[in-house]
């Protein structure tokens, strides 16, 4: 099961919202495994980027990077390898990461609940053997996985954030919680909110850019800018470029890609 809802791009901009002189932010949205997709939209990035004056660049992955997609172990290989590319790159993490660090610590009450979610697919990215995998008992798989995945991984993610603020800009990967000051924001808020969020169009004093909550194209309102564009069975993935009051959308999309300035 997922969550989608129609963009509604009809409400004005209220003002302007900017990112600091020198600075140039990639924010993209839930990647849900398609390293496909994740790799050509880096190409595409760095293709951008290369186009413009230079800058500090700082790229934003606004969580859930696993699940549902076949290639999740890949994706998490690649993000951490990006970090040699552009050395602020930056994970947020999303309620799937926070399932999956759960499901590895050998509760299978909580590796069940991570498997309905979609973690069956992550799973089987480190398992390398669907036979084996689908004989597999939970009790097994509890067992086994934490020697499959690699120690790296999980430090990556446990170095996730759940909160980057850049000038007007705040990130956070489902959303905030309306009329909480940024810095009482809670976890299970910053991961999992939705309509709560989603519905307000309230002043929250930055513009909060977002994933967690589907949309066919990205999701702009007064307030917020939403950009999971469901990756995994939508073939679309997409990042929002950002740099002094200027946007623009990068997307990979199967088999071709488009920019929307």
């Amino acid at each position: 099961m997922f969550w989608t809802r129609k963009s509604n791009r009809s409400l004005p901009v209220r003002r302007r919202f900017e990112i600091p002189k020198g600075r140039r932010v990639y924010a993209v949205g839930d990647i849900h495994g398609r390293d496909d997709l994740f790799a050509d939209l880096i190409d595409r990035i760095t293709a951008d980027n290369a186009t413009r004056n230079p800058a500090d660049v700082t790229l934003i992955l606004l969580g859930d990077l696993i699940d549902r997609g076949a290639e999740s172990a890949q994706v998490i290989e690649r993000a951490i390898a990006l970090r040699n590319e552009m050395p602020d790159t930056r994970l947020l993490i999303g309620n799937h990461e926070e399932c999956f660090l759960a499901a590895l610590g050998g509760d299978v009450r909580r590796l069940r609940y991570f498997m309905r979610i979609g973690g069956d697919a992550t799973i089987r990215s480190y398992w390398k053997d669907d036979a084996s995998f689908a004989d597999a008992s939970f009790e097994e798989v509890v067992e086994r996985l934490p020697r499959l995945v690699p120690t790296e991984h999980v430090q990556f993610l446990n170095e996730g954030e759940d909160l980057i603020e850049i000038g007007d800009y705040v990130f956070v990967h489902a959303g905030i919680r309306p009329g909480v000051p940024l810095e009482k924001q809670v976890l299970a808020d910053l991961r999992w909110i939705r309509d709560e969020f989603l519905d307000d169009l309230s002043d929250h004093g930055k513009m909060i850019v977002h994933g967690h909550s589907i949309t066919s194209e990205p999701d702009e309102q007064v307030n917020r800018i939403g950009i999971d564009l469901g990756a995994f069975q939508s073939g679309s993935l997409g990042a929002l470029g950002l740099e002094g009051d200027k946007r623009w959308y990068l997307f990979s999309r199967e088999d071709r890609v488009e920019c929307a300035a």
